[in-house]
């Protein structure tokens, strides 16, 4: 079988090439250069590097790039870069700066999977005459379902909800069923150049840069409105203002460190409200949400366009999931949860879960808003 393997350069993508290649494939590495950044800040997101990753940057930049050529080398098969610059920074950079702008938190690696790395990938692999792409996700997929790895430490699923169904049959995840560990084991037993790597910890495009310093450069390119981003009030539940805030964009739901307010009691972000440029701060106990709303909702499972359905439910790719009753109504959704759950932040991906199975995904809308 000929498969396309999306090989951003680090030791995942480099193992899964490897074992694939193991099994007889015919593999053909395929890396895509999504931004450029400067190498000085390229890998400064991450740990200190070992002697053996030395030249190594963040996920798909121009240095990993290298780093990908050099594995194919290694492996002997093939190796393709593909120009997606134009396509990530309209999918990606630019909804990561109207996102925050909008005093919402984006979550840019679901944006990224959705528009960039499946879709285009798998017509760029079949355009090669594959039969398959494959990636180095922790995810597995079995019987045209998505579950999550069996690494809960790794597990990617969260990430991966608006790929799309119907390329669930051509998709290929051969680490879903491995462990971190074992995955380092296989790259050193092969004597991969990328085997001690470290891995990237931050945004990809961000590196070394404060977040906000890319929201407000896209903002400007976007031509959005500049008092979006101005200095604003921070108030507390009643409304009276304690503090300020250096732009809505710097702040996310459940921020503690680094707001301006007086006082020894710890205050928490509570709420982004875009349209008196306010953050609302208040005490831990006030963070607590029992029922969201989801909107955009994306089905990887066969369910209904209306009804209620019981399924748990993961807010943040870190936290743990959560049971809850969800009422569907064809795009949006309901989420009642069993015990209310912390810190709820418009605009990351709230996914729906059986067990390990996705079932569905959508996007946290903010209190009162509508679909977007």
């Amino acid at each position: 079988m000929r498969v396309v393997c999306a090989m951003s350069g680090g030791v995942d993508s480099s193992v899964t090439a490897a074992i694939l290649r193991e099994a007889g494939h015919e593999v053909i590495g395929l890396t895509m250069r999504l931004y450029d950044v400067p190498e000085a800040s390229a890998g400064a997101c991450a740990p200190a590097p070992s002697a053996a990753a030395s030249r190594r940057g963040t996920c798909c930049s121009p240095a990993e790039i290298d780093r990908a050529k050099e594995v194919c080398d290694q492996l002997g098969i093939p190796h393709y870069t593909v120009d997606e610059r134009e396509r990530f920074a309209a999918a990606v950079i630019d909804d990561f700066a109207r996102e925050y702008s909008a005093g919402r938190t984006p979550n840019p690696c679901v944006r990224c999977n959705e528009h960039v790395k499946f879709g285009p990938l798998l017509a760029r692999a079949r355009a090669l005459g594959a039969d398959a792409l494959a990636t180095g996700h922790y995810a597995r997929i079995e019987g045209g379902a998505l579950l999550r790895g069996v690494d809960p430490a790794k597990d990617q699923s969260y990430f991966l909800f608006a790929m799309g169904a119907a390329i669930l049959g051509d998709v290929i995840m051969p680490l879903g069923t491995w462990t971190k560990e074992h995955v380092r084991e296989k790259a050193r037993r092969l004597d991969l150049i990328n085997a001690e790597a470290p891995d990237s910890q931050e945004l990809c495009f961000v590196g070394a840069r404060a977040h906000a310093a890319i929201v407000e450069e896209r903002a400007r390119a976007l031509g959005l409105d500049p008092a979006a981003l101005a200095p604003g009030a921070i108030v507390d539940r009643e409304g009276a203002a304690i503090g300020e805030h250096d732009g809505i964009h710097t702040v996310t739901i459940g921020q503690r460190r680094g707001l301006r307010v007086p006082g020894t009691a710890p205050r928490y972000v509570l709420r982004v409200v875009p349209a008196r440029n306010e953050v609302i701060v208040g005490a831990a106990e006030a963070l607590a949400r029992g029922v969201i709303e989801v909107d955009d909702l994306r089905r990887l499972a066969p369910l209904p366009e209306r009804g209620t359905i019981a399924a748990s439910v993961q807010i943040r790719h870190r936290s743990p999931p959560s049971p809850a009753t969800i009422e569907l109504d064809g795009r949006r959704a309901r989420v009642r949860f069993a015990e209310p759950v912390r810190a709820v932040a418009p605009g990351q991906a709230a996914v729906f879960y059986a067990g390990d199975q996705v079932l569905a995904g959508g996007w946290i809308a903010a209190e009162g808003e509508g679909t977007r």
